[in-house]
């Protein structure tokens, strides 16, 4: 793969990011070791994600990985916090920003609502009668 295609993987991988909801800016330059080598940066500013092929001098985190192991992690085949405590990846920086990246390798979940059971019909119920109370009256006992 070239260092071209990595870019565009990326791009690709990423364009439906949403990040409407991140108010901080934050820059992540990514150098790509072996095959592909080269590095592109991937910047979050204004609730927009951008990916271009230059080096970020002013960025937040550096991270370094082989492509491969940065394809693994859009494709949800590993998540960014493991591949960084195995080794995939080294990063330096910020760290804290990193957590503004929990979307990639991550797709869009659909939430659905749990099916609705159709209503049982109500069965009639009849209470059973209770017994009339017995009246008793009392009598008047006079003393004379």
């Amino acid at each position: 793969m070239t260092y071209e295609e990595v870019v565009a993987k990326v791009k690709e991988a990423l364009k439906d990011a949403d990040v409407s909801n991140v108010k901080e800016h934050a820059a992540y330059q990514f150098n790509i070791t072996g095959e592909g080598e080269g590095a592109f940066y991937v910047e979050i500013v204004d609730g927009k994600l951008n990916v271009e092929p230059y080096e970020y001098f002013d960025r937040d985190i550096l991270v370094y990985t082989s492509a491969a192991d940065l394809i693994d992690i859009l494709e949800g085949k590993e998540d960014f916090t493991s591949a960084h405590l195995s080794g995939k990846i080294n990063a330096e920086g910020d760290l804290r920003k990193a957590e503004l990246l929990k979307f990639v390798g991550k797709k869009a979940e659909v939430k659905e609502e749990p099916a609705k059971k159709a209503a049982e019909p109500k069965k009639a119920t009849v209470a059973p009668k209770k017994a009339a109370a017995k009246k008793t009256t009392a009598k008047k006992v006079t003393k004379k």
